[in-house]
């Protein structure tokens, strides 16, 4: 007999807003029937917007914990570092 496993997205992925200090946010909510998810990794490529510029960041690669860059808008170095992911049971 086989068995069958899916995952099915419940819940759109959702922005993280920058917050001081960070808060830990929902991003993505599945629904697992037969399998259960153990670990997360940020393969594949992630966007940014600047906060105060509004420039635009495209094909982010979060698969080292931590990513930099420089907004000429603003005149700033920027960057999204300290990441933490938890998978867990609703």
């Amino acid at each position: 007999m086989q068995r069958e496993s899916t995952a099915t997205i419940k819940t759109a992925p959702a922005s993280y807003e920058q917050n001081s200090p960070a808060k830990a946010k929902n991003i993505i909510e599945i629904d697992c029937r037969g399998l259960e998810f153990t670990e997360f990794k940020a393969d594949g490529e992630w966007e940014a917007t600047g906060t105060d510029s509004g420039t635009k960041f495209t094909g982010i690669d979060l698969s080292e914990g931590e990513w930099f860059d420089y907004d000429e808008k603003a005149g700033e170095e920027v960057s999204i570092k300290d990441i933490k992911w938890e998978v867990r049971r609703a």
